[in-house]
């Protein structure tokens, strides 16, 4: 089947008549309640928007009939079987938060709540599953925020070892108490920042990211290079115009540092603006690029109770490097692959010493050759430092007026 033009709209009819538009983001956040990671659930949203090829207008059952279709050719069978149920419909449980709003449970938005314990996605789910047939066994039809946390807690408590319960409490303890959280992630070019970045945002529930490349791109615009030359340049090739200011200087390791440290200086200054901003407006915050040096991260002090937790991530082997930024000049119209490769060793350089001076200031590294091994490290760096920053009391985090379950 033809790929649908990209501009065509489908429209979902249901059985009521309304109306509403087919979205590849809502029916991935759908699959990912069924199981699915979110780039397995994002790929098999793109097929059936293929699938469904160049309709204008669909029902809502035949959708739902495309989309088993889809998984089952996938050969994705737990996720095929649980979408199946999911889609004959049962009365929906109602959570209701502190400030009484009620909306339907959602075994995905529970899952993301248990993402610092490190789980795969089908123990998180199988956890959460067990959770629905513990409250509807009770023939409940409504549940507190804090009845549900709890629930889960117990469980955790009971079939998993302590340290993983208390990291679900503290979690839990994080988001209730309102303190901001800051992840300083850097790394050098091709490392990985910018794809791990955008999916600890989604894990962590953290809506605002920001990139230093960004930063730089929009202090161009206000720095004239004849005034910053080394601000125009990239952070591997940087110390090219400090050769230009200065001819006698040669293309030796202490000029290449002293080029990447001479631009990151410069970003500095946008990114300590981003921080102070987080601070003031109390924001948990993602911040990513080559120009957050290990020294930075080490003398980042926000005041108030924000927590802040520095990464560097590395991808040590070279040739896995190197297929890094061969796949980035690809898919970016803005970086080119040859480029990237006639700077190879630059990049490197930059690399070992931005490894060196992590570990001289204590920042943990995180080896980046593995996207889900890496998730789940970094995972476990939040978790241990949070685990500093908060020591939540069960009975305290637990406890509320005895209202029962409706």
């Amino acid at each position: 089947m033809a790929k649908p033009n990209k501009n065509t709209k489908i429209r979902v009819m249901d059985r009521e008549g309304q109306e509403f538009p087919f979205l590849r983001g809502i029916l991935t956040r759908s699959l990912q309640e069924v199981g699915l990671d979110f780039n397995q659930a994002y790929s098999i949203a793109t097929r059936v928007r293929e699938d469904l090829g160049g309709a204008n207008e669909v029902s809502t059952e035949h959708l739902r009939r495309v989309i088993a279709q889809r998984l089952k050719l996938e050969e994705l069978e737990v996720a095929h079987t649980r979408y199946q149920a999911r889609a004959m419909g049962t009365p929906p449980i109602l959570v209701s938060d502190f400030s009484g709003h009620a909306s339907p449970f959602s075994k995905g938005e529970l899952a993301r709540s248990m993402e610092l314990c490190a789980f795969g996605s089908d123990k998180s789910y199988a956890i959460c599953a067990h959770i629905e047939k513990t409250i509807l066994a009770r023939k409940e039809r409504q549940i507190t925020s804090n009845q549900l946390a709890k629930l889960v807690y117990e469980h955790l408590l009971q079939n998993e070892p302590p340290e993983v319960a208390q990291r679900y409490i503290t979690w839990i303890a994080l988001a209730r108490s309102g303190r901001p959280l800051v992840l300083l992630i850097g790394g050098t070019t091709g490392s990985g920042k910018s794809t791990i970045s955008a999916e600890l945002a989604h894990r962590l529930s953290i809506v605002r990211t920001q990139s230093t490349d960004m930063l730089r791109e929009i202090m161009r615009l206000l720095i004239p290079e004849r005034l910053l030359p080394t601000l125009h340049t990239s952070s591997f090739s940087a110390w090219e115009a400090l050769s230009e200011l200065n001819p006698s200087a040669g293309d030796g390791l202490s000029n290449l540092i002293e080029g990447y440290l001479t631009q990151s200086s410069h970003v500095g200054i946008g990114i300590e603006g981003v921080l102070q901003r987080a601070e003031r407006e109390r924001i948990s915050l993602i911040v990513e690029g080559v120009h957050i040096h290990p020294q930075m991260m080490a003398k980042t002090e926000i005041a108030g109770d924000t927590i802040v937790i520095p990464l560097l991530l590395a991808v040590l082997k070279r040739k896995n490097l190197k297929k890094q930024l061969v796949g980035r000049g690809q898919t970016a119209n803005s970086r080119r692959a040859e480029r990237y490769l006639t700077h190879f060793e630059s990049i490197c350089k930059v690399q070992n010493f931005l490894l060196a001076e992590a570990d001289r200031y204590g920042v943990p590294i995180i080896g980046n050759d593995d996207q889900e091994k890496t998730l789940k490290l970094i995972m476990d760096t939040i978790a241990e430092t949070l685990g500093r920053f908060i020591k939540p009391n069960p009975e305290l985090l637990f406890h509320q007026e005895k209202k029962g379950i409706s």
